[in-house]
Formats: structure tokens, C-alpha cells, sequence
């Protein structure tokens, strides 16, 4: 004779241990994913709007036998943002013949040119803009 093996109905004594931590699993995974969703939107907003100064090189000159680099600086800014803009020059190897901190002070305007001289230690055959950071 087979054995046979009685179920309890269905529903009427609450759910089962696996099923309760299931569904506490099923909440803690979504508020985790919430909250890093939250944190990773405000880092990228902070980021985005923190940026008060940015700037570009227009164009580069080596100039005075190869010992200076005049460097046309492009900078965008809040009106009444200060800071530092990092421009370096570069030697054909790529190693860095010299560095500058050009002081960008300009309170009132948003958008100024601005031609600094970096000078050298050897030849240099290209400039770049390292970046710039708000005071």
C-alpha cells in the first residue's frame, strides 16, 4: 500500500520560513539599489554643477630661441568664480620642460582669452592644459 502524505491547506498558516526571507531579501535589494541609484546621480549632478571654471587650449607658440611657450588660453567660468588653470609644456619625448599656475581673477565676466608664457628648461614642441580648479 502506498503512503500517503497529507499536505496542511494552503495559505492558512502564513508563509514559510524561505518564503519570509525571500521576500526580506527582495526588500533590502531594492532599497540598496535605490539609495546607490540616489548616490551615484547626486556624485554626477555635484560633479557636473561643481565645475565653476573649464578651459581650453586655443593655440601655442614655442617662442625666444626655444626657451618660452605662449600658451592662448580659452576660459569659461561662473561671473564671479576665481581659480587656477595648470598649463604645462611638453618636450618631444613627452617630458615636462615647464609648468604654470595662471591665475584666473576676472570677477564679472564669464568667458576670457588670455595668453600666458610658460617658460622652459629645454625645447618644448607642445602645451597642454592639465585643468583647472575654482578658488
Amino acid at each position: 500500500m502506498a503512503a500517503v502524505r497529507e499536505e496542511l491547506p494552503q495559505g492558512r498558516y502564513g508563509r514559510s520560513a524561505d518564503e519570509r526571507a525571500d521576500r526580506r531579501l527582495k526588500i533590502l535589494g531594492a532599497v540598496l539599489g535605490t539609495g546607490m541609484i540616489a548616490m551615484t546621480g547626486w556624485f554626477g549632478y555635484d560633479y557636473i554643477a561643481g565645475q565653476t571654471i573649464s578651459a581650453e587650449v586655443i593655440k601655442f607658440d614655442v617662442v625666444d630661441g626655444a626657451r618660452e611657450v605662449q600658451v592662448h588660453l580659452e576660459v569659461r567660468k561662473d561671473a564671479g568664480a576665481t581659480g587656477t588653470c595648470t598649463v604645462r609644456a611638453l618636450a618631444e619625448d613627452g617630458a615636462e620642460v615647464g609648468r604654470l599656475d595662471a591665475r584666473i581673477d576676472d570677477a564679472g565676466t564669464d568667458r576670457i582669452d588670455r595668453v600666458v608664457t610658460i617658460r622652459t628648461t629645454r625645447e618644448a614642441t607642445a602645451a597642454e592644459l592639465k585643468g583647472c580648479t575654482a578658488a
